[in-house]
Formats: structure tokens, sequence, C-alpha cells
């Protein structure tokens, strides 16, 4: 069976680790922010970042790479930002975001990527963002790396292709949309209705418990 177009394997695979969020000050307490302690594998010597340091990351990867799907970062909150909830749930979804990351094939090559996770020198990492920054190989130019068949083409087959294509991507575009606006009123309803709808068969539940209290004899201790 003939299979579509695939990246190539990491020549070097690797983890990445994401640890000890911790809070800092600067400019002698004036601002405060959370710095996460993020470990490669293939290198094992740690860098800290901020979440300011994943949000350029992140948009580094959407310029450089208009046709790779790049996930989401955890949204950022005006409020509670230091709560230790909020701390716990935003590394655990930074951990995912970096997971994805690493085992792409292509975005874990990433130069912009590689200053991130080793650059631990301040004025080195300033001059490694601007050069990322400066890089002119993004958005469109991506099409300048592509290459061109030496072989003929047949124009029947390439029309067919690119209409195949064409429809694909609507039909994808299309049901993103409507699987993300299901999963927003799913999650509503959880909050809502749902969640008062399950405390109701909790509180069923419970009512059968204190029943079997009510017959001490022959009561199930493992239902209490």
């Amino acid at each position: 069976v003939p299979t579509g177009p695939q990246w190539k394997e990491s020549p070097q695979p690797f983890a990445c680790s994401i640890e000890d969020p911790t809070k800092q000050t600067k400019f002698k307490g004036i601002k405060t922010y959370i710095s996460y302690r993020v470990t490669p594998s293939h290198t094992g010597r740690p860098v800290y970042r901020r979440y300011k340091h994943f949000d350029w990351l992140y948009n580094r990867l959407l310029h450089k790479f208009t046709v790779i799907s790049v996930p989401h970062l955890p949204e950022k909150q005006a409020t509670g930002r230091f709560e230790e909830d909020f701390i716990e749930k935003r590394k655990r979804r930074l951990i995912l975001w970096m997971n994805h990351m690493t085992s792409h094939p292509v975005l874990s090559q990433y130069e912009g990527f590689e200053h991130f996770l080793m650059c631990a020198d301040d004025k080195q990492w300033k001059l490694g963002k601007r050069r990322a920054e400066k890089d002119e190989m993004v958005g469109a130019h991506f099409m300048l790396t592509l290459q061109i068949p030496n072989e003929h083409q047949d124009l029947q087959d390439v029309e067919e292709r690119v209409d195949n294509f064409k429809a694909f991507a609507k039909k994808m575009d299309d049901s993103v949309l409507q699987l993300t606006h299901v999963a927003s009123e799913l999650v509503r309803k959880h909050l809502g209705g749902f969640r008062k709808e399950f405390q109701r068969l909790g509180n069923s539940f419970q009512s059968i418990s204190q029943a079997f209290m009510l017959d001490p004899p022959h009561r199930s201790e493992t239902l209490n």
C-alpha cells in the first residue's frame, strides 16, 4: 500500500524534562516571575526558562514552519499566576507541549529550539535570539526549499493530486473547527448541568451507603 509524504526520522532523538517551578524576582523585587528548570536528555545540562521564553520559541516556530501544526502553549492568566494549583497545571501543560516538540522530527532540529534548550549565558541568549529573529527563511519562503522533480510529470496526475489535497485540507480544517466547538460545548456542560447530575448520582450512592449503616449486623464494610 503506497504511503503519503513523511518526514525523515530525527537523526538524534531526545527528550526534555521541565521541573522545579520557582518564584523569582528582578529589579529589586519590582518584577516577579516563575522560572522552570529545563533539562534536555542529550546534554544533561539544565537551563532556566520563563514562560515568556516558551512564548518566544512558540512564535518563532509559527513563523518558521508555516506548514507544520504547532500546538498552542497553555494560556496566560492575569490573576492568580503565583497560586500553587495554577503553577502546577501550567507545568503539566508545558511538559505535554515540550514532549510534542522533542518528538517531532523537524521542529526538534530547529536551531532556535536548540538555542532555547542549550544556551545558559544571558549575553549569548540575546545574540542567538536576535539571530533567530533575523532569519529570512520564514513564512512563504519555505517554497524556496522545495525541489522540482527532474523527470516529466503527467499534468492530469498532478492536477488530480492537487485537487485531492485541496479537498483534504478544507475537510480537515472544517472538521477540526467542528471538533473544537463540540469539545468546548462538552466542557461547558460538564462544568454546568452535567456537574449537578453527577453530584446527584453521588448523593444517591451515598444514600445507599447510609442505608447499609442502618443494618449493623449485615452491613458491608466495603461500601462504607
